[in-house]
């Protein structure tokens, strides 16, 4: 699948706003982005949509604020990732979206401590 410019330049300005909260890199998976910090993925863009990690402790967030996770359709299933949607006003402030990439950070974090504990 071929990625448009629009969506090159759109996660590049999102690597960008979130340089705030370590030195985030893309790499193209998904038909998409997976944006990495600290070898950690904890964001993924999709058509030109940010999606944010999400776990037990930051989910109600993305809820309370109406945010769709993440899905797509595999085999005429419907998969769900722990990615939703970011909040627009993340994307127009720096600041929103460092408190939202460093709680999607943090949530990537505590998946990879529960998977070395197996």
């Amino acid at each position: 699948m071929s990625l448009s410019s629009n969506d090159k330049e759109f996660t590049n300005y999102v690597v960008d706003l979130m340089q705030s909260i370590g030195p985030v890199y893309v790499k193209r998976m998904f038909g998409g982005y997976g944006l990495f910090l600290d070898g950690l993925m904890f964001a993924l863009v999709s058509d030109s949509l940010l999606y944010l990690k999400a776990d037990t402790e930051n989910k109600d967030n993305f809820i309370k604020n109406n945010l769709s996770a993440f899905s797509y359709v595999k085999k005429a299933k419907v998969c769900n990732l722990s990615y939703f949607q970011s909040p627009e006003d993340a994307l127009e402030d720096a600041e929103i979206m460092h408190n939202w990439a460093r709680a999607s950070y943090a949530a990537a974090l505590r998946a990879t401590a529960k998977k070395s504990k197996k």
